[in-house]
C-alpha cells in the first residue's frame, strides 16, 4: 500500500507580496498567509476566483523578481499556490 504524500511544514507568515498576471503587465496586492516549501496559502482584496491557473508571487513589486506558481484551490479572497 503506498503512504500518503506528508504536506510540507508550513509557517505562518502573513507578509505582504504581489502577484502578476497577463505576462507581468498586471500587479495586485496579496497578502501571503503561511508558507512552505512547496506552495502558500494567498488572500486578496478581490474574489480569488478570477485569477489564471498560473500566476508569479514576489514579495517585492518588481514583476521581475518572484516564484511562477500554480493555483490549486480557490475559496472567496483566498487561493492556495504551489510553487512551480
Amino acid at each position: 500500500m503506498p503512504q500518503p504524500k506528508k504536506r510540507a511544514a508550513r509557517k505562518l507568515l502573513s507578509q505582504h507580496a504581489w502577484i502578476t498576471l497577463d505576462g507581468g503587465f498586471a500587479a495586485r496586492h496579496c497578502l501571503v498567509q503561511d508558507i512552505s516549501a512547496s506552495g502558500a496559502k494567498i488572500t486578496m482584496d478581490d474574489d480569488a476566483s478570477q485569477l489564471p491557473g498560473i500566476i508569479r508571487m514576489a514579495f517585492a513589486r518588481d514583476a521581475r523578481t518572484g516564484r511562477s506558481c500554480q493555483v490549486v484551490w480557490r475559496c472567496g479572497k483566498s487561493a492556495g499556490i504551489k510553487f512551480i
